[in-house]
């Protein structure tokens, strides 16, 4: 049986660590050449642990393909046709994958936001995705197939007033969540109007909170509020690989579409199956959607 995603070309933001790695890393193990975009090119450049270099590394030692391009997708000023040239350059192919995964999360009251944070999130979590979707939207209509997943969030929905308020991130996150039900509006349009053309375009939230490295700067929570790297992933292939005119337009959470799907989880190498995460081994009670 071969791979799901062999001969394919993804592109995926926010690569150097957290999901943006993972979902690259998986992508790989099913075929995809892959250039993984990132500020941090090299260990010690962040002071988190991941890099592009580390990635690309990884990839390749396990037989795959991958390129780094390091680029701060919140700059403005950045021209972001210079990596869609060099990745299908570097890669010898158009992409027909794209996961905009590349994100900030402010989480403070309204007050306390800056017009500084109000831009950096806007232009890194609506604009960049926009931006890269527009210009891989050639590549894709001409090949006759594409995905595009756009990875949001829980916090796009609206918080609940008195007198059942909302705590937590939901109750400080305006500014994040409003970026992401941004990004989840125009992922409905954009599918809509791909539709004829074969291509996909979905936007998938964690069902629960995946524990990245930078997610540790804002949320600490109890185990059982927390779902692995590889539910999130798999639940990434499985809308880059879906059926066009099946499964497009969705605003969907990775529990819910693994259980839906009866889809199994592999590890992110896709060797083996992920003891305790298979659809029949999770609690109906956890989903969303």
């Amino acid at each position: 049986m071969g791979r799901s995603c062999e001969g394919r070309v993804a592109l995926v933001t926010g690569a150097s660590r957290g999901i943006g790695e993972g979902a690259a890393l998986r992508l790989a193990a099913e075929g995809a050449a892959v250039a993984a975009v990132a500020r941090t090119r090299a260990d010690g450049d962040h002071r988190l642990p991941g890099s592009l270099e580390q990635l690309v590394a990884a990839i390749r030692s396990s037989g795959g393909r991958a390129v780094g391009i390091p680029a701060d997708l919140s700059d403005p000023s950045l021209d972001r046709a210079e990596i869609v040239a060099q990745a299908e350059e570097e890669l010898d192919g158009k992409i027909d994958i794209l996961v905009n995964n590349a994100a900030r999360a402010f989480y403070q009251p309204f007050t306390e936001l800056t017009e500084k944070r109000w831009r950096i999130a806007y232009e890194l979590n609506v604009w960049a995705p926009w931006d890269l979707a527009r210009l891989v939207l050639p590549g894709m209509r001409e090949l006759g197939r594409g995905a595009i997943v756009n990875i949001s969030s829980g916090v796009a929905e609206s918080p609940d007033l008195p007198p059942n308020r909302a705590s937590g991130p939901t109750m400080t996150g305006c500014l994040y969540g409003s970026t992401k039900a941004a990004l989840n509006r125009w992922t409905t349009g954009l599918a809509a109007e791909t539709w004829d053309d074969m291509i996909t375009v979905n936007a998938l939230s964690p069902e629960a909170a995946v524990m990245t490295p930078g997610a540790g700067d804002y949320v600490n929570l109890p185990p059982e509020s927390l779902e692995p790297m590889e539910t999130m992933c798999e639940a990434i292939l499985a809308l880059c690989t879906a059926e066009p005119q099946e499964l497009s337009g969705r605003i969907t959470y990775s529990l819910s579409l693994i259980c839906e799907l009866n889809r199994p989880v592999r590890t992110l190498d896709g060797s083996e199956l992920l003891p305790g995460w298979q659809p029949g081994d999770i609690d109906p009670e956890r989903l969303r959607s």
